[in-house]
């Protein structure tokens, strides 16, 4: 008897219940709607004759639908059909690219060289394939001049040009005015 593959179903979007699918002696149901060995459809049948259609063709019956009225089955190699569904997982996988967002903090009075320092960080961090969040934090008197602030953002935003760009203006949010800097498309 083969491994049974575990699924989960939702209920009101969190996962309640994990199901196994079930096959051959496993299924319980008097009728089945039969899917056969070449994905044709067979009819409703007996759970008997279905079985004894799955052991005639070297196959396994497993259950794939078992709310649907009769409950449908497929004659199928259960071992490949696991073997196919990993597979599938880690291509998947593989492909999911996970981007980071990065936070460099600039102030107003930042100076050349620490300048030149954040810049190379984040053309680092955008050219890794990351988001760079720029925080600009005004301390004290420094909120009623903004405009220093945007500046900062400015030559900031120029010296990463080449390897990232913005999609929206900076925002002012409290005594922080912040942009999210995108790395551009290879």
């Amino acid at each position: 008897m083969h491994t049974v593959l575990p699924y989960v179903f939702f209920l009101e979007g969190t996962a309640i219940a994990t199901k196994e699918l079930q096959i051959n002696d496993q299924i319980t149901a008097k009728e089945v709607r039969l899917v056969g060995v070449n994905q044709e459809a067979l009819g409703i049948m007996p759970l008997e004759r279905a079985r004894q259609y799955a052991y005639q063709n070297n196959v396994d019956l497993v259950l794939i639908a078992p709310t649907a009225t009769p409950p449908v089955c497929r004659a199928m190699d259960y071992g490949k059909y696991c073997f196919e569904q990993d597979k599938r997982e880690k291509e998947a996988r593989k492909k999911q690219q996970i981007i980071k967002v990065k936070e460099i903090q600039l102030s107003c009075r930042i100076d050349v060289h620490d300048f030149e320092t954040r810049v190379n960080q984040a053309k680092k961090f955008l050219s890794g394939g990351d988001k760079v969040k720029v925080v600009l934090r005004f301390k004290g008197r420094e909120m009623t001049h903004q405009d220093i602030g945007r500046e900062v953002i400015a030559r900031f935003l120029e010296a990463c040009s080449e390897v990232g760009s913005n999609d929206k203006a900076p925002t002012l949010d409290g005594r922080f005015m912040s942009v999210v800097i995108s790395p551009l498309k290879k």
